[in-house]
């Protein structure tokens, strides 16, 4: 098979992720397709579904939500992510190695004085107590009732690798600071389960329906588990995968019969709102962001700012303001590109209006840290 290109993956990634075309479909069968997506933020997931769905009406998500056909927990990268209800138990097994050890071996963890042992045993009465929505204060309450003295550390360890998910509850964008948990309905496991190899080795599998082709680095990154346990889930993945030479040779793995549509295939402007899966998902993020602009979207404490793409790849950033969409761009874009930015601008603007006109404004600091571009103001007046 002949190397596919760096620009035919940029392609791959955009089908899979419906950023070639808005798709006709249901809010859950999007999330499904596309895997998964970062909701650090509450509005990131709308902003992600507006630029893929076609006539995406915020109330779809709030319904999805609210109906447990998409849910909110701590996941992929130890971060809050929405997954298709179907893929919670996968997701969240896969990841129970990596949850449990970035919290049971944390020193906030470590100051609570109860064992390892403990805190797992504690996991099954925990569940109970959140067949019904309880919150965050509640359930550190029930901690601190059966280990006196420790509630802090404990109950921040197991909110993380318990298989909770986060109720809606507030507007505008469902999730807000005071956080609401209810048990997922998934069994507690033990500190060492033969499920959890068998669960990222599907993970791996749904992870290259919605982003291969991949190397094992790029599931690693996405997931934040060790290459060790991604390389023995391709293993255990047998002939379930297509293996084949990248670009630089090194092998890229997919699952058979996925889109890769050529190299030349338009891709329209679009305007991604903070942490978009597509930029987080891989070790080589060059597929979709250049190099140079790597460190201008991602800041030093991690935050990833709402990007521009043009012809698949990032070329800026923007940011919603009361007299428009302020775009800046660091790399050159053609007048018929802005004319087509222009038009999702003003979309944007008017899914915006009814929920959060300024959002992501709390990230607007950033910008006084960039360098200078071709700044726009789209979608004035």
């Amino acid at each position: 098979m002949t190397p596919p290109s760096s620009r035919a993956l940029n392609r791959a990634t955009l089908v899979r992720q419906l950023l070639l075309d808005r798709a006709d479909v249901p809010v859950p069968e999007a999330v499904r397709r596309v895997v998964a997506f970062q909701a650090q933020h509450p509005a990131s997931p709308y902003v992600a579904l507006w630029n893929r769905v076609a006539g995406f009406a915020a109330a779809d998500l709030d319904t999805a939500l609210a109906q447990r056909a998409v849910v909110r927990a701590s996941l992929l990268r130890i971060a809050l992510h929405l997954v298709h209800a179907d893929d919670y138990e996968t997701v969240h097994t896969a990841m129970q190695p990596s949850l449990r050890a970035s919290r049971l071996h944390d020193r906030r963890f470590a100051v609570s004085g109860i064992s390892v042992d403990d805190a797992h045993a504690l996991v099954p009465e925990l569940l109970a107590f959140a067949g019904t929505s309880r919150t965050a204060d509640e359930l550190e309450a029930w901690v601190e009732a059966r280990v006196p003295g420790a509630a802090r550390g404990a109950w921040w360890a197991l909110r993380t690798f318990a298989p909770l998910h986060h109720v809606p509850t507030e507007e505008p964008w469902s999730f807000g600071t005071r956080t609401t948990y209810v048990a997922a309905g998934t069994p507690a496991l033990g500190p060492d389960e033969p499920a959890f190899d068998d669960a990222l080795r599907d993970l791996v599998l749904r992870y290259l329906e919605g982003f291969g082709p991949a190397t094992v680095a790029d599931v690693a990154q996405f997931a934040l588990v060790t290459r060790a346990r991604v390389r023995a889930a391709v293993d255990a993945a047998g002939d379930a995968l297509d293996r084949f030479p990248g670009p630089d040779g090194t092998e890229l793995l997919d699952v058979p019969d996925a889109p890769r549509p050529d190299e030349d295939v338009p891709a329209p402007p679009r305007l991604l709102g903070m942490w978009d899966e597509t930029l987080l998902a891989y070790a080589d993020r060059s597929r979709v962001l250049p190099p140079e602009l790597r460190p201008l979207v991602t800041r030093s404490n991690g935050d990833v700012l709402p990007t521009v793409l043009v012809d698949g790849y990032v070329v800026g950033v923007w940011r919603a303001t009361p007299a428009g969409v302020e775009v800046t761009a660091w790399r050159p874009v053609s007048d018929d590109a802005w004319a087509a930015l222009e038009a999702e601008a003003r979309s944007l603007v008017a899914f915006l209006a009814d929920r959060e006109p300024a959002v992501f404004a709390r990230y607007g600091h950033w910008w006084e840290k960039l360098p200078p571009g071709d700044v726009r103001m789209l979608a004035e007046g």
